[in-house]
């Protein structure tokens, strides 16, 4: 399987501007500049669609991980905040507040840690990964 995105960009890194699709179009010419990514620009960021994909990749691994010990869950709702220092990717803190049924606390948290390990996103990540959780 390949996804594909593309991104174009016309002018200077300060004062150009750009735009990314996906191929789903869900993502179809979504503006991007200096002002997005560095400060409060309207349209998005690399570092954001980094974020994205994350809580979106870390809240199915999770599921999935639930689902196989038969705990399906009601809600999994994941941030994640991304650390941008110095022109690097330093942490992605995952934030997540789960609604799941007749889950030990223990078993939970094991489930968390593989999730937070071994989502395909995860593994893609050079960076501090960490996660806090609230289990409703």
């Amino acid at each position: 399987m390949i996804r594909k995105a593309t991104a174009v960009w016309n002018g200077s890194g300060k004062e150009g501007k750009g735009q990314v699709s996906t191929e789903s179009t869900v993502l179809d010419k979504a503006q991007y500049s200096f002002k997005t990514r560095f400060e409060d620009g309207k349209g998005t960021n690399p570092e954001e669609l980094i974020a994205a994909a994350h809580a979106g990749c870390f809240a199915m691994k999770l599921s999935f991980n639930l689902s196989a010990e038969d705990h399906a869950p009601e809600e999994l709702e994941v941030t994640s905040n991304i650390t941008f220092e110095e022109g690097t990717l330093k942490k992605s803190h995952l934030v997540l507040k789960a609604k799941v049924e007749g889950i030990s606390e223990d078993k939970f948290a094991a489930l968390v840690k593989d999730a937070e390990e071994n989502c395909p996103i995860s593994k893609a990540l050079n960076m501090e990964i960490s996660v806090e959780y609230t289990l409703n």
